[in-house]
């Protein structure tokens, strides 16, 4: 297990490098000049010339990149262009909001997934099921910032039950949470059906029911163990992207996390906070999918045999 674990880790060094690499180079290409966050209106040309010089921005493209890397080894991310603020201290300030929002809307999404999966899988080609993949099918298709606005209307203009944006009172997070965790539930329901049918057909089970096992028995100690693997897959991915991808969700709410703090910076043309923060969700999102491996070797015995070895 020692040695998967550093396996895995040890990949996680090239996948970085050709994330930061990818990222500094769509920046490059971008037309968007930072000096003139730095540089004053009323400065010559010469004058802003000289601050490009001091900040590097004439330096070629490796150059520029291998001063980056040697900084980020040394965990500097960067100064916001315009904030003069390190990138670190906002990133740190605002990634709590993240994890919250993308904490809660994973646990609703399980929550409500996986019994209508199990549900649909054991009343397979009646209503319920058709009903639970009509579901599922709106879920994936629907717009998050279209049913963002939708509950806005409803339960904060209309109603006036919920704030429409900040996250300054806890029930802030319900429609931020609702809207981030639709489409990862109609996945998850599909995902927790498929496996669940598949399972449900292997003659072990027969073999149980025979024996005097209950029906619930038999689909949450038996079944539903047998059928994680797919499941667990389906989370953590999803857990990952709901942390790099509340970019929507974040913005229609006003949310103060990582999402609207990228899109504000791209918007301004402040390029640092966009690689330095893309990175670590990167990093994060490959440390997760360890975390799912690993997982995956206490459901499975037969993994976790062949991962002793």
């Amino acid at each position: 297990m020692k040695k998967f674990i550093l396996k895995r880790l040890s990949m996680m060094i090239p996948i970085l490098l050709c994330v930061s690499l990818l990222v500094f180079a769509i920046v490059e290409l971008s037309p968007a000049d930072p000096t003139y966050l730095i540089a004053n209106d009323n400065l010559s040309a010469e004058q802003i010339e000289a601050i490009r010089d001091q900040y590097g921005f004439n330096d070629p493209f490796f150059v520029r990149y291998s001063k980056y890397i040697f900084n980020l080894i040394q965990g500097d991310l960067g100064i916001s262009y315009l904030t003069k603020e390190p990138v670190w201290n906002e990133f740190s300030s605002r990634f709590p909001y993240t994890l919250m929002l993308s904490g809660v809307s994973l646990l609703l999404s399980t929550l409500i997934a996986i019994p209508l999966g199990i549900l649909a899988a054991r009343k397979q080609n009646t209503w319920l099921d058709s009903g639970a993949t009509t579901f599922s099918l709106l879920g994936i298709s629907m717009p998050s910032f279209w049913l963002g606005l939708l509950l806005i209307l409803l339960f904060s203009f209309q109603l006036g039950w919920l704030p429409s944006f900040g996250a300054e009172k806890p029930q802030s997070i319900i429609m931020p949470a609702v809207v981030l965790s639709v489409q990862y539930v109609a996945l998850m329901m599909r995902t927790t059906r498929s496996s669940m049918l598949e399972v449900l057909r292997q003659d072990y089970l027969r073999t149980e029911r025979a024996k005097g096992a209950s029906e619930q028995s038999v689909v949450w100690r038996y079944a539903l163990k047998n059928a994680l693997i797919p499941m667990l897959t389906v989370i953590g991915s999803s857990f990952g992207q709901m942390l790099g991808g509340a970019i929507v969700t974040e913005n229609v709410f006003a949310w103060p996390g990582i999402g609207i703090y990228i899109l504000d910076s791209a918007k301004r043309s402040d390029m640092a906070p966009v690689v330095s923060c893309v990175i670590i969700i990167t990093a994060m999102v490959i440390v997760i999918q360890l975390i799912v491996d690993i997982l995956y070797a206490y459901v499975d015995p037969r993994l976790r045999l062949k991962l002793a070895k």
